[in-house]
Formats: structure tokens, sequence, C-alpha cells
């Protein structure tokens, strides 16, 4: 059953794209910028040209700058902003929609600096409120323009889950349930650290060879890391697991891979965020990751030659060396 009302809070690429998407499928969609100037451009324009450009709006999609108006008008509410946002914006929601019976969100990330995994942060925030994640292997780009695209919403409650689901699938647009929370969003996030890992191999011209040894070898790190921390293993071998992290390490639409292409290429994080010009989660997950991989004894040495070229400047060729070299073992 179609809800009549979704509030969807951020108005990036896939926020956007979301939107679109979900007013095509016949819903009243309110997409909440948090500029005054960004949601003046979207009513003015009913495209979003900075990230989308050419993708007409919905009659159905409505830009807003009130957040207390696009909440208290939801039947939904799905959260698609960056993850170090995602924290002040659950305290927002709790604030000026107390009682917020079912919150989703299609970020993908840890928590900065707390670590925490979003389910943990949001739970905090909104104690008693049913929680979803929207997950999988996805471009923006391709969701907007109506290209054939599949996720998986995991849920605490089956029923959120498939209501969750039922709102997004429509066609050319696939929507899968689970009920492990915790492996989906592991999967969701740990894929971009791999993803600058595999544009580093690829910028550096390390061939398919390496990158397709690169997306095995980190599917495997974070299995054992999603199992650490509560996740089930068919999960890794899912949408939200192998799916998102060989899209996201094989094609340059992600952002993720164009940074470790960039890293190659000798520029550095800053330079390469101009040229991106997006958020790049990550550069932050990759120390979140890192920090998770030492709490938990887990061993993840992609992970931490990545988080050594972003945070201690390692050289890109030196962090491949330093993979190759490791003693060999069982597979």
């Amino acid at each position: 059953m179609q809800p009549a009302s979704i509030a969807v809070l951020g108005a990036g690429s896939w926020g956007t794209a979301l939107a679109i998407h979900l007013a095509r499928n016949g819903s009243a969609v309110a997409l909440w910028g948090h500029t005054t100037d960004q949601v003046d451009a979207l009513r003015r324009d009913r495209e979003n040209r900075h990230y989308l450009p050419g993708i007409a709006f919905p009659a159905a999609l409505t830009p807003t700058g009130d957040l207390g108006g696009a909440l208290n008008a939801a039947d939904e509410v799905l959260v698609v902003v960056p993850s170090h946002a995602f924290a002040e914006v659950c305290t927002q929601i709790a604030e000026l929609r107390p009682g917020l019976q079912r919150l989703s969100w299609a970020t993908k990330g840890f928590d900065p600096g707390s670590g925490e995994l979003l389910s943990e942060v949001a739970a905090e925030r909104l104690p008693g409120c049913s929680l979803a994640v929207v997950s999988g292997p996805t471009f923006a780009g391709e969701v907007a323009r109506g290209l054939p695209t599949a996720i998986t919403v995991a849920a605490d409650s089956p029923m959120h889950a498939e209501r969750v689901a039922a709102y997004l699938h429509g066609d050319n647009f696939r929507a899968y349930t689970s009920d492990d929370l915790i492996g989906v969003q592991v999967g969701g996030a740990s894929k971009n650290v791999m993803a600058i890992a595999a544009g580093i191999s690829d910028g550096l011209g390390f061939g398919a060879n390496a990158r397709a040894a690169l997306i095995t070898r980190g599917l495997h790190e974070i299995t054992l890391l999603g199992l650490a921390l509560g996740g089930r293993p068919e999960t890794f071998m899912g949408l939200a697991g192998l799916g998102d992290l060989a899209l996201t390490c094989t094609d340059d639409q992600s952002r993720n891979r164009r940074m470790g292409l960039a890293l190659a290429a000798g520029k550095d994080i800053a330079a390469a965020r101009r040229e991106i010009g997006q958020e790049v989660e990550g550069v932050a997950t990759a120390r979140e990751v890192r920090a998770k991989a030492l709490e938990l004894g887990v061993e993840m040495p992609i992970t931490e030659q990545t988080y050594r070229v972003l945070y201690q400047g390692l050289s890109p060729r030196e962090a491949v060396h330093n993979l190759l070299s490791r003693e060999a073992k069982p597979e």
C-alpha cells in the first residue's frame, strides 16, 4: 500500500533521485534541503541542476526548507543525508516530531567519531521508533533516469521492511526485504573503503587481475567485520554486500573509486574532493572501519593500507606493495 506522503530529508544526488522515484511511484514527496538557496533553486528549476541536471521533477515532488512541516505531514520519513549529518538530523526529528513511529534511511556509513552504526545513532535519539535501512548497488543518476535497479530494505520489523519496500518497488525498481539490519549497514558502509582501494589500484595501472583480487579479498574483510558485529554471512553475498561492492569498485560513477583514482594520480584528498564535488563517504568510513577492526580483533589489511594512505601519508604505490608482500597463507 502506497503511503500518502513521504518526507525525503536530504537533497543531494541520492536523496533527489529517491524523491523522484518515489513521486513517480505515486507518493506525494516533500524533498527537504537544508539551505534556502538550494531549495529556491530546486523550486525554480523543477530539477536538481547541480547533481542531476536535465531530470525533471514529477508534479508530486515538492522541494521544501521547512523541516517541521515536512515531518508533520509525512506518513514515512526517509533520511538521505551524509553520515556526518545523520545524528544531527535525527536529533532534529526527535524535537520536531516526537513519538515518530517509523524512520528509514538510505545513508551509508558509520557515525564519525563514535563509530556507531547509524541504527545505534537513531535508536539513541528516537527510542521506540521502528528502524529501516535502504541499501544496495545504486547510482543516483541511473535511478533518477528510471534504469533497472535492485535494492535491499532491512528493518527491525518485517512489517516495516515490507512497507518501505512497497513504496520503493515499481517499474524497473525491485526491492527485497531483510531482517539483517546490521549486515546490510556494514556492507553498505565498508564497500566505500574498498572502492577507494580499487581506484588506487586501477589508477596505478595494475589491471583487471588486481581489481578482481581486491574485490574478492575486500568482500572477505567486510564479511569478517560484519560477522563480528552480529551480521549474517548470507547478507554479504547479496545486493547490500557483493552487489554494492562490485558496483562501487568497477564504475567511475562511484565517488569513492574516483577518490582512489585521484590519489593514485598524486592529488591530495582536498583537491580530489573539490574535483568530485560531492561527499566521499569512504574517507571518513576508512577511519571508523579501521577502529572497529582493531577493537574487535578483525584482520582487514586492505582497509589498513587505505587508511594509511588517507591519514598517515603513505604513498599509494607503497600501500599496494605492503599488501602484495604479506606472508602467503591459505585462502
